[in-house]
């Protein structure tokens, strides 16, 4: 269905969002989603690090669960 829009197409429907919102309400709600797209990749970011910092402690604590009496025996 949308992939016979064409160019044309677009325009009249960037023409007709313009005339309905009006050119500062448009540009304020740009600003807002690029906002939006930023607190999403850093809140990406530090979830992936966090995830990071994570697994490196649980490896290190990890590495060597057996009991000393255990370790002594082998």
């Amino acid at each position: 269905m949308l992939n016979n829009i064409g160019l044309p197409g677009i325009l009249l429907i960037a023409i007709v969002v313009l005339v309905l919102f009006g050119r500062g309400k448009i540009s304020s709600l740009m600003g807002e989603v690029g906002k939006g797209i930023t607190s999403f990749k850093k809140g990406v970011a530090e979830g992936t690090r966090e995830i990071e910092e994570t697994s490196d402690d649980i490896a290190e604590t990890a590495k060597d669960v057996t009991p000393k009496s255990e370790t002594d025996k082998a």
